[in-house]
């Protein structure tokens, strides 16, 4: 007993001590973001004001990379076709890179447009709504990340902004068909990943895991399946991870991506045949297979989100930077390399530092993900994007992917519940043969003269009586072909219901709770400036 009670005091200590390690490192970044915005911009109008908008940047640049990155590697880890360690140095380098190469030089200062700085009366106004914008957003986001509930950081500062344009010019400011097309795809994002992640896992199943040669099929349809993915992400890389770089239209990416999957299938045919002549046909294996796609999936994903949400955190600050320096409001504003630091070098730290809870829940505790349910959720949030981006559909990329895990934890439901049918089948059906036989030996046994033989049809009887008394019960012997059919569907914790319903009412009140904490925090700020 005190053996264990000092395993848990020094299991407490040592996370007592991460805790604070991470608190100090978060700190010490936004400390160093404010004093090098001082040095940086000494002697402009209102740098302390600039100085600290800075400092509230990095701190969301922070809980972005600690809570809207795990969608991007959370499967794989989940999937352990990566270690923790090696998601979020991938995660690392390649979000900074998103946003350092392909994140652009100008930004939209009202995300979305969803208000109308036509009706903000002075430019001191606006900097004050931008910053309670930031600063609330960053907030939910922060709660968000300590409740372990995955939410979009998008409709996070979208809540921030409307809040505050509220709190500063009253409820005309929000252009509000544009606030419904957003509210939208808090139902359009997570249905059209998960159907699509589920099509994929089934076809999967049905050509692959359903096989009885799976290896010879996985030699076959594995190539076509990374074609399609190479497909998918190539036009998705085109069209929104270097959009800022060079405009890409759909036709143009699609034609792209279609060239590099052919030159890619041709390449890896050969390759996977020759990897499946050291594998044996069992799932893990196959799995494995699955492997490398799902780490560049990873990779691109991390590098498109970089590019395109690091302005969820240097937007607002970026518009700050422009009217301190302009004293003008402006519907686009400049990003200089200092602000642009800023939102890569705090996502990174907050994934590096506080990235591995959510990205534990996301990989493992919604539904637990093998390499070829991961590599489904993966390849959905890219068809998803290039479909709502043709559409003109407003998408959260947290909502697809976590989508896409719903999607295959509801599949697996969908097959366990074929699972109890073919129980409940083979159940019937032994039952009316048993009672068939039964019926057939008590007309036999009236026939008989001969004891002997009488005597062991009724033992035979007997016994079969108490078989089906066993089968009603829920013993059953299977046949093999029985057996062997049952053994493709498993029976285990397909979708953890709980989370569900977490993820569902964190997603439901993102806006509305981010927008009220940025009307408080914009009341406050004018109220110390006035």
């Amino acid at each position: 007993m005190e053996e264990t009670v000092k395993k848990l005091s020094k299991k407490a200590t040592k996370h007592s001590r991460g805790d604070f390690y991470r608190l100090g490192g978060a700190i010490f970044f936004m400390i160093m973001v404010l004093a090098y915005t001082f040095l940086n911009n000494g002697g402009i109008p209102q740098v302390t004001f600039l100085a600290v908008a800075a400092m509230i940047g990095g701190y969301m640049a922070m809980n972005i990379g600690a809570n809207d990155v795990a969608n991007n590697v959370g499967p794989a880890v989940g999937s352990k076709a990566l270690t923790l360690g090696g998601a979020i140095a991938i995660a690392v380098i390649f979000e900074a890179s998103g946003a350092l190469i392909a994140g652009g030089d100008v930004v939209g200062t009202i995300k979305k447009g969803i208000i109308d700085p036509a009706l903000i009366p002075d430019v001191n106004v606006f900097i004050w709504a931008m910053l309670a914008a930031l600063f609330g957003g960053a907030l939910w986001l922060n709660l968000a990340t300590a409740l372990g509930a995955p939410v979009s950081t998008t409709h996070s500062i979208v809540g921030g902004v409307m809040g505050a344009g509220i709190a500063s010019s009253g409820w005309e400011i929000v252009n509000w068909s544009k606030m419904g097309a957003i509210a939208s795809s808090w139902v359009i994002s997570p249905m059209l990943g998960a159907i699509i992640a589920a099509l994929f896992l089934y076809t999967i199943k049905r050509t692959i895991f359903y096989k009885d040669d799976m290896l010879e099929a996985a030699k076959k349809v594995v190539p076509i399946l990374i074609a399609v993915m190479t497909l998918a992400f190539i036009t998705y890389l085109s069209m929104k991870g270097i959009k800022k770089i060079v405009k890409i239209d759909l036709i143009t990416a699609l034609g792209i991506g279609s060239t590099s999957a052919i030159l890619v299938y041709l390449i890896i045919k050969p390759l996977i045949s020759r990897a499946s002549n050291r594998l044996a046909n069992t799932r893990n294996d196959i799995n494995s297979l699955f492997t490398i796609p799902l780490i560049f999936a990873a990779a691109l994903l991390s590098f498109a989100h970089g590019a395109n949400d690091v302005a969820n955190a240097i937007g607002p600050l970026a518009a700050i930077n422009d009217a301190i320096m302009s004293g003008e409001i402006s519907t686009k504003a400049g990003i200089p390399l200092w602000v642009m630091l800023v939102g890569a070098v705090g996502i990174a730290l907050g994934l590096a530092m506080y990235g591995p809870k959510l990205i534990k829940t996301v990989g493992q505790e919604i539904t637990e993900l093998d390499q070829a349910r991961a590599w489904s959720v993966a390849i959905s949030s890219a068809i998803v994007v290039i479909i709502a981006s043709a559409l003109g559909l407003p998408v959260s990329s947290t909502h697809i992917a976590i989508g896409g895990i719903f999607g295959v934890g509801f599949l697996r439901i969908y097959i366990h519940t074929q699972y109890e049918d073919k129980i409940s089948g083979i159940k019937k059906a032994h039952i009316k043969a048993l009672k068939d036989k039964i019926e057939e030996l008590e007309k036999e046994k009236e026939t008989i003269e001969n004891e002997v033989e009488r005597l062991k049809t009724i033992q035979l009887l007997d016994d079969k009586k108490q078989e089906l008394k066993d089968v009603e019960s829920g013993k059953i012997d299977f046949t093999n072909k029985e057996k062997k059919d049952l053994d493709k569907i498993g029976k285990k914790e397909h979708l953890k219901k709980d989370m569900l319903i977490k993820i569902i009412a964190a997603w439901l009140i993102t806006v509305p709770v981010s927008g009220l904490l940025a009307a408080m925090l914009y009341f406050t700020i004018r109220g110390i400036m006035l």
